[in-house]
C-alpha cells in the first residue's frame, strides 16, 4: 500500500478512536472498546475498500456494511460521519441522547448508512446473509453479460458475542451452503467479552468451525494495512464462496490502562483515561478534533464515489432501453407495485369449503407468485406442512439463485434474520414459514423487524389446541397474546377463506412486518365473512352478525373461534337474547382506525361482552372490559382428537352456553 495513503489510514483511524471514546464519555454511556480496537479497520474500509456513495446511502449497487456487533455503534457513526454521510458533529456529540441519529445500538431508517438494526448479538450476521443472498436473487434477475448491475458485497463485522450466540452458527451453515460469493464476514478476534476474558467461556475453534461451513477463512492482524489489502483485493477479486476473516484486535487500543481489558468493553474510559490516551496517540487535547486532512481526504473519494455511481447509471439507462421488459419487472419489484385489480383477483379464486386457512393461504400465494416477482418466501422445513411453497417456481439452490422458494432448513431464528436482510434489499417482499408455537425460536427476530419497521411476512400455523394429537408442546397457546405485545405488528388471524384472500392482502400493503396465524383443521366457508377489503379486514374488526334490538351479548372472535361464535349466537337467540357477533382479525389494524368506527363496532352498552378465542385470555379486557367473559385457554393443552380437547377446554356451544347464562 502507497506510504502516504498509510499515513491518511492511520489519521482516519485515530479520529475514530477519538470521536468514540469522546463520545461516549459525554453520553456516560457506551462502548468505546470495539471502536477503537477496529479503528484501522474502519479506516481501511471506508477509505480505500467500499464501493458506495456517501451522498446516495440507497444506492443499489452499493457495498454494505453491517455491525453485528452493534454495541460498537461509535464505530460506525464515527466512520459514517468522517466520510460524508448525513451525520454531523453534532449528531457525534448527540450520543444516545433522545431523538438522535446516533442511538446507543444503529437502528436503521434512522441514520443514513445504517443497514440493519443491531445490537442483539448475531442477528446482524443473519441479516448480511439475507443482504447477501437477496444481492445474488437481484444479480440472478437482472444482470446481463454486458450490465453487471448488481456486484456488490456485503461485509459484517462481528464480535465474540456474535460468534458465540447460536443464531450466527444457523445463518454461517446456510451461507456456506449457498456458496454466497458476495459475503464477508469479519471477526474482531479481541479475546474479550465484557465480563472478562474470553478463555473462561469459550475455547473453540472458530476457524475450522468455518471451514467445516464451507467458507474460505483467513487470519489478519487488524492494524496492517498492507496485508488488509492484499486479502480484501484478493476477496474482491476473486471470490468463489462465502469468506471469514480471523482480525486480530485489542480491545481499546491505545488506552494506556485499559486496551485488552473488559474494563474498556462496556463503559466510558474516563476523563484522565481519555486525556492520557490522547497523549498517548498524539493527539491535541481538543474535544471531538478531526485532523482537516482527513475531512479533505473523504471530500476527494467522494469526488470518485458520485462518479462511480454515474458510471453505474448510465449502464443502467442503456440496460433499461435494450431490456424494456426486465426494466418494467425492476420497476415492479423497487416500488413493490401492487396490481390495481388485486381484490378482484383475490375474490375470484374459487375454494371448496371446508377448508384449513393453511390451505386456503397456499391457494393465495401460488395466485399472488404470478402476480407480484417480489414475493420470495420459504419454511423451515415445514413447507410441506405450513403450506408455504409456490408450486411453479423453483427451489434456490448453491450456485443457482433464479428461483423463488427458499429451504432453511430447521433454522428458525436465523430464517427470521435472513427474512430480514431479504427485505433491506428494498426490492424483496420476504414471508417465511413455521408453526405458531416456534414463533418463540424467532421472536427477537420479529422484534427487530417491528422496531425497523421492515415489511416481512410470517405465515404461521397450527395456531391452537386444535391442531390435536400432536399435544402441549406444540399447541400454541400464549403466542398470540406475546406476539401482539410487540409495537409496529400487524397480527392477522383469519376465520376463513374470505378472510385468509383479505389477510394476504392487508400484509402486502402494510409496509411492516405481518404475521398471519392460519389453522391446521379444515373451517368452513362464513359468507358473513364475504365482504369488501375496506368493509372487513381493512378495519381489523366488523360486525357479522347484527342485533335486532339492544344486544344482550357481544361476541368477539378470531379464526377459527369466529364460526363457533356464530354457532353460540344461534343457540342465545333460542332462548330469546339479542347477539352481535363481530369478527377481529387484527387487534392491531382495529386500533388504527377513528373514534367513530371503533364506537360504531364496540362502543356503547352492548350487554355482556364475550371474547372467544383458543389462547390465553391475556390482552382481551381490553375489549371486553373488567366484567366481560373470556372463552380461553388458561393452562397449556393435551394430546388427543380436536373434539375432545374441545369439550375438555369448553369450546363448544353447550359449554359456552353454560357460561353465558349461569
Amino acid at each position: 500500500m502507497d506510504a502516504d495513503l498509510k499515513k491518511t489510514l492511520s489519521k482516519i483511524a485515530n479520529a475514530v478512536r477519538s470521536l468514540s471514546m469522546e463520545a461516549v464519555q459525554k453520553a456516560n454511556s457506551g462502548h468505546p472498546g470495539l471502536p477503537m480496537g477496529c479503528a484501522e479497520f474502519g479506516a481501511f474500509l471506508y477509505g480505500s475498500l467500499l464501493r458506495h456513495n456517501p451522498k446516495n446511502p440507497k444506492w443499489l449497487n452499493r457495498d454494505r456494511i453491517v455491525l453485528s456487533a452493534g454495541h460498537g455503534s461509535m464505530w460506525l457513526y464515527s466512520l459514517l460521519h468522517l466520510s460524508g454521510f448525513n451525520l454531523s458533529l453534532d449528531d457525534i456529540k448527540n450520543f444516545r441522547q433522545l431523538h438522535s441519529k446516533t442511538p446507543g445500538h444503529p437502528e436503521y431508517h434512522i441514520t443514513d448508512g445504517v443497514e440493519a438494526t443491531t445490537g442483539p448479538l448475531g442477528q446482524g450476521v443473519g441479516n448480511a446473509v439475507g443482504q447477501a443472498l437477496g444481492l445474488k436473487i437481484l444479480a440472478e434477475r437482472f444482470n446481463r453479460d454486458d450490465y453487471p448491475l448488481f456486484t456488490s458485497k456485503v461485509y459484517c463485522l462481528a464480535g465474540d458475542g456474535c460468534i458465540m450466540e447460536g443464531v450466527s452458527s444457523e445463518v454461517s451453515s446456510f451461507a456456506g451452503h449457498l456458496r454466497l460469493d458476495n459475503l464477508v464476514l469479519i471477526y474482531d478476534a479481541n479475546r474479550v467479552t465484557l465480563d472478562g476474558f474470553l478463555a473462561e467461556s469459550f475455547s473453540e475453534d472458530v476457524k475450522m468451525r468455518y471451514v467445516a461451513y464451507g467458507w474460505d477463512v483467513f487470519e489478519i492482524d487488524a492494524y496492517d494495512f498492507d496485508k488488509m489489502e492484499e486479502i480484501f483485493t484478493h476477496i474482491r477479486d476473486h471470490q468463489t464462496k462465502p469468506c471469514f476473516i480471523m482480525m486480530r484486535t485489542i480491545i481499546g487500543k491505545g488506552s494506556p490502562h485499559k486496551a485488552g481489558t473488559s474494563k474498556a468493553h462496556g463503559s466510558p474510559l474516563g476523563a484522565e483515561e481519555i486525556e492520557e490516551t490522547k497523549k498517548a496517540l498524539g493527539l491535541p487535547e481538543k474535544d471531538f478534533y478531526v485532523p482537516q486532512a482527513v475531512y479533505q481526504f473523504f471530500e476527494t473519494k467522494l469526488v470518485k464515489c458520485v462518479a462511480l455511481e454515474q458510471k453505474w447509471k448510465e449502464m443502467f439507462r442503456k440496460w433499461s432501453e435494450e431490456y424494456p421488459d426486465l426494466y418494467k419487472l425492476f420497476l415492479q419489484m423497487a416500488e413493490k407495485r401492487l396490481p390495481n385489480d388485486l381484490e378482484e383477483k383475490l375474490c375470484a379464486i374459487e375454494m371448496k369449503s371446508p377448508l384449513a386457512t393453511r390451505v386456503s393461504s397456499q391457494v393465495v400465494l401460488n395466485t399472488l407468485a404470478d402476480l407480484m416477482p417480489q414475493l420470495i418466501g420459504g419454511s423451515a422445513d415445514l413447507s410441506s406442512s405450513d403450506m408455504t411453497m409456490m408450486k411453479r417456481f423453483p427451489i434456490i439452490e448453491k450456485e443457482q439463485y433464479a428461483g423463488r422458494n427458499i429451504k432453511y432448513g430447521i433454522r428458525e431464528f436465523g430464517m427470521a434474520t435472513i427474512a430480514t436482510g431479504l427485505a433491506e434489499t428494498n426490492m424483496i417482499v420476504p414471508y417465511v414459514g413455521t408453526f405458531l408455537t416456534f414463533s418463540d425460536y424467532m421472536r427477537n427476530a420479529i422484534r427487530l423487524a417491528a422496531l425497523s419497521r421492515i415489511q416481512v411476512i410470517y405465515v404461521f400455523t397450527h395456531d391452537s389446541i386444535f391442531l390435536g394429537e400432536d399435544g402441549p408442546t406444540h399447541q400454541p397457546v400464549e403466542h398470540l397474546a406475546s406476539l401482539r405485545a410487540i409495537p409496529n405488528i400487524h397480527l392477522i388471524r383469519p376465520a376463513d377463506h374470505w378472510e385468509v384472500k383479505m389477510a394476504w392482502m392487508a400484509a402486502l400493503r402494510y409496509r411492516g412486518p405481518s404475521i398471519l396465524v392460519l389453522s391446521r383443521q379444515a373451517l368452513s366457508q362464513l359468507d358473513v365473512c364475504n365482504v369488501p377489503y375496506e368493509e372487513g379486514m381493512s378495519k381489523g374488526a366488523y360486525i357479522i352478525k347484527k342485533e335486532q334490538t339492544k344486544p344482550d351479548f357481544t361476541l368477539i372472535a378470531t379464526g377459527s373461534e369466529v364460526s363457533l361464535a356464530l354457532e353460540v349466537a344461534i343457540a342465545l337467540e333460542k332462548v330469546d337474547k339479542e347477539v352481535r357477533v363481530i369478527s377481529m382479525p387484527c387487534w392491531q389494524i382495529f386500533e388504527l382506525q377513528d373514534d367513530e368506527y371503533k364506537k360504531k363496532i364496540i362502543g356503547g352498552d352492548l350487554g355482556v361482552r364475550v371474547s372467544i378465542e383458543a389462547g390465553v385470555s391475556f390482552g382481551w379486557s381490553k375489549w371486553i372490559g373488567a366484567e366481560g367473559i373470556s372463552i380461553s385457554m388458561e393452562s397449556f393443552g393435551e394430546s388427543a382428537p380436536m373434539g375432545d380437547l374441545a369439550a375438555e377446554f369448553g369450546f363448544t356451544v353447550d359449554a359456552i352456553l353454560n357460561r353465558l347464562l349461569s
